[in-house]
């Protein structure tokens, strides 16, 4: 028997998550006696609660999610949450997106991986007129088969005084992520450092870690200084400050992963910055789709959490209509590895959609005629035909041309490497279908649906079983701020439904998931 936040006695569990769902509120857990029988009861009424005839056995105070995580991280990043929402390469996460979420009191990341400096630049500018001031960040992505990239990636955030980068695939620090981060820093009067160009390095292996996490290299420091890229005084400075502010440990992700469990992942990362006495904070990353995914993180210790996939559904995100459908009618177990376009040399794997599109099945079969051939004219005729056929739909040599044209614009250093190089010259030849396979899902091309390369791990699938038969069903009701607000709320929802749990309290079965609500 339970007791309602407005005082009706209650027996279902409908009225028991409408006291569970008024965070506003407290909630007690009473012990009613009736007779020679005892009960357990909910009100969120503290008068009904120590009437006669109860005992209070336990109490959850009222729960407001802006109090979930680490105040550090909300006050260091000028926002009213410790939720972010990650970067999406090809502007994915859009200038549209990264404003919505600024002005709702969310920090977000721009898409600028995998996208030409102009687009970034044009993208930056758009969001520090639009978001009023409100802070934002930039992803800045490891690049090492086009380091141009990633200097002009830095040269942009620094022209637009972008207050955050999220750095990613950083398998080593770069002089770029160093300058970024270092040219940030002064005195203040008091004598203190302050530190104006916050870095939240995203990562999912304890070595990449313990580089953020230490102060910046003095090799990488003094070649910046010779170079008169930093100061004397901020090089000084860079070794009493470490290289991030935050790490956020990356689970099993859509894009770049190892896939590793966030229980297993978060942890080990915590214990290495304890261990190393450092105040950095650890956020999390992966598989972060639901509430109770939110709240799982914010109990094991995250100081963030960070969603990705789920998000390119969105409204305001720059996937094709056409993908956001795709996406919204995933399963948890609808994705699958396949090479990726920015590390195909070196054999890294992204994780995608594989519901609906064929190209994690024919990227990995370019891969393997990488690994084996030592050119495109060593590739088996019978094969080359079918690739040119079915793949490209268009000659190699086509292909050639039309890349020689992009890499001039992009980085053409990749051109002249690969002149006198056959086997480097048929990884860009393959990196052109990689890289445009994206392309054409975010225009929506229904020529090469089929070839279509969507990022995306199995938050996803978990989203859309959460937002089954509610409001979020539909993509066009998906609004990236109102995602994050059913999240958090969610997540602190849930963390009520624990405190009771671990009390002692047996809750009736369908009270204690949180659903979307339209209010």
């Amino acid at each position: 028997m339970t007791i309602t936040a407005t005082g009706r006695l209650a027996r279902t569990s409908a009225e028991v998550y409408e006291v569970l769902a008024d965070l506003e509120r407290p909630c007690f857990v009473v012990a009613l006696t009736t007779g020679s029988s005892t009960g357990l009861a909910l009100t969120g009424d503290e008068s009904l609660a120590r009437s006669a005839g109860a005992r209070v056995l336990a109490v959850a105070p009222p729960v407001s999610p802006d109090r979930l995580g680490s105040a550090g991280f909300r006050r260091d990043h000028g926002v009213r949450h410790a939720y972010m929402a990650g970067a999406m390469a090809n502007g994915i996460a859009s200038e549209q997106l990264v404003t919505a979420m600024a002005r709702a009191g969310y920090l977000a990341s721009y898409g600028a991986a995998s996208t030409v400096p102009d687009r970034v630049d044009a993208a930056l500018a758009a969001i520090a007129r639009q978001a009023g001031g409100a802070p934002f960040a930039c992803n800045l992505i490891h690049s090492p088969s086009e380091p141009a990239l990633e200097r002009s990636t830095v040269d942009l955030c620094l022209r637009h005084r972008v207050p955050v980068v999220e750095a990613s695939a950083f398998l080593d620090l770069t002089p770029q992520i160093v300058r970024y981060r270092v040219r940030g820093l002064s005195r203040g009067p008091d004598g203190a450092v302050r530190i104006g160009h916050r870095v939240i390095a995203k990562l999912s292996r304890a070595e990449v870690a313990e580089r953020f996490l230490r102060p910046a290299p003095e090799p990488i420091l003094r070649d910046l200084l010779a170079a008169g890229e930093i100061s004397a005084e901020q090089a000084e400075l860079a070794g009493t400050v470490p290289m991030a502010d935050d790490l956020t440990a990356e689970a099993d992700s859509g894009g770049h992963t190892d896939r590793r469990p966030l229980a297993v992942l978060l942890p080990e990362l915590l214990r290495l910055r304890d261990s190393l006495r450092s105040q950095v904070r650890i956020g999390a990353a992966g598989g972060i789709g639901t509430p109770e995914a939110a709240y799982a993180a914010f109990a094991m210790g995250a100081a963030y959490v960070v969603t990705g996939s789920i998000n390119q559904a969105a409204v305001e995100s720059g996937q094709s209509t056409a993908v956001k459908e795709l996406l919204a009618a995933a399963g948890v177990a609808e994705c699958e590895m396949a090479p990726s376009s920015d590390m195909f040399e070196l054999g890294v794997d992204v994780q995608v959609l594989k519901r609906g599109t064929m190209f994690a099945a024919r990227a990995k079969k370019l891969y393997e005629l990488y690994r084996t051939c030592d050119g495109l004219d060593d590739i088996p005729a019978a094969q080359r035909a079918d690739l040119e056929a079915k793949v490209f739909r268009r000659p190699l040599a086509d292909v050639w041309h039309d890349t020689v044209a992009y890499f001039a614009e992009r980085d053409p250093a990749q051109i002249a490497r690969a002149e006198n190089d056959p086997k480097r010259r048929m990884a860009l030849v393959f990196r052109w279908y990689l890289g445009l396979s994206s392309r054409w899902g975010i225009t929506g091309d229904r020529q090469r649906a089929a070839d279509y390369q969507i990022w995306c791990g199995p938050a996803m699938g978990a989203f859309n079983a959460w937002a089954a038969g509610t409001h979020l069903a539909p993509v066009g009701n998906r609004h990236v701020a109102g995602l994050a607000a059913q999240i958090m709320r969610g997540a602190a929802f849930t963390g009520r439904v624990a405190a009771l749990r671990l009390a002692g309290a047996t809750l009736p079965a369908g009270s204690t998931s949180y659903r979307p609500s339209e209010g």
